[in-house]
């Protein structure tokens, strides 16, 4: 999932359980720099550090990759990779995400935007 500063969602991409975060994220960013010219900067955790990734998202999109890495194993709010979990979490509150009941990789994704198109309008206007 890839999530603005304010964690409204900007594209979700569900691969297999055996592809790494670091390919995966090359799948994630496919087309977004003519759709997100204000993209320059992806903050992302450890799983994605990568120097062929970072050259990669450099070369392709022009965009820097920041890795936010934890100093303590306790859980603990670092950086700025808080605002992706923060999203799973607001995700996770719409019945239909609470578990992945869904046989067919696009269906999770479309109920992925379903639910961040919701979250969106809830929080644009609130009732």
């Amino acid at each position: 999932m890839l999530v603005d500063t304010q964690g409204f969602l900007v594209t979700c991409c569900g691969e297999p359980a055996g592809m790494s975060n670091r390919r995966a994220a090359r799948f994630l960013t496919d087309g977004l720099p003519p759709l997100w010219p204000t993209i320059h900067t992806m903050v992302a955790d450890a799983g994605y550090e990568s120097k062929g990734l970072s050259q990669n998202l450099k070369d392709r999109n022009g965009w820097k990759l920041i890795i936010a890495k934890r100093k303590e194993q306790a859980f603990k709010i670092v950086g700025l990779n808080w605002m992706v979990e923060r999203s799973f979490a607001w995700l996770g509150r719409h019945h239909r995400m609470s578990k992945d009941y869904e046989f067919r990789v696009q269906t999770s994704e479309a109920f992925i935007m379903i639910a961040a198109c919701a979250q969106m309008v809830r929080r644009i206007a609130p009732q």
